[in-house]
């Protein structure tokens, strides 16, 4: 019982892995269809989010599988809990990767935009540096790296927090251009959340590596 156990927590492991490849693709093709306009594979990355929406039901019912059939204790329960954690956050990502190809449609079609386009280069790269971070801080169950990530949360608020307030000041003075920085705003918000659902990520890489939980006490990580 104990081998079958542990073949199942390994196919789990490795599903959730799988899941954070494609999501990660999906994300980069999607910043990337944002940047350059362009509308066929921004429509990929919207069609291929009901993929990864049933690859997470699945995994979803694996876990839950195994806590009923197996009804693990200690550190084995913990792993499959946190594992059925970062299997909802990673969809939630795959969702926000599919918002931003909505926006990047949106700004192919936008009647209007300026000559100096807005720049989100930077969040783009410390967002997917965060998610690729987080997801190699499971690979190697690493809560040190883990740790590094949540404290680069802060960095995306702040972007986020720069992006929405000179927005807020380019509509007023360029109404013409308002679909565009609207579409901008919402490519923003998502990208904060995304790093947002990385963080939450390696809180749990930390919690099945070491058994504390270390949402809002950013101040005890080591």
């Amino acid at each position: 019982m104990k081998r079958h156990f542990e073949n199942e927590i390994t196919y789990l492991k490795d599903a959730v892995l799988r899941l954070g490849s494609e999501v990660e693709e999906a994300l980069s093709t999607a910043v990337s269809a944002a940047i350059g306009g362009n509308v066929e594979i921004a429509a990929k990355v919207i069609e291929h989010d009901n993929v990864i929406d049933q690859e997470e039901i699945r995994i979803e019912e694996e876990c839950l599988k195994i806590l009923a059939l197996h009804q693990p204790m200690a550190g084995d329960l913990r792993y499959v809990i946190a594992l059925l954690k970062m299997n909802n956050e990673l969809e939630r990502i795959g969702d926000l990767a599919a918002n931003i190809a909505e926006r990047a449609l949106n700004l192919a079609e936008a009647p209007l935009i300026p000559a100096d386009k807005f720049d989100f280069e930077s969040m783009v790269n410390e967002t997917r540096n965060m998610f690729r971070s987080a997801l190699n801080s499971l690979v190697g169950q690493n809560s040190q790296m883990a740790a590094a990530v949540i404290r680069k949360d802060d960095e995306i608020d702040a972007m986020h927090s720069a992006n929405f307030h000179k927005i807020s000041r380019l509509i007023p003075a360029h109404p013409e251009l308002s679909d565009y920085y609207l579409s901008i705003l919402s490519v923003s918000r998502s990208l904060e959340r995304i790093a947002d659902c990385a963080t939450n990520i390696c809180e749990d890489v930390i919690y099945l590596e070491q058994g504390r939980i270390v949402r809002h006490t950013k101040n005890l990580l080591s």
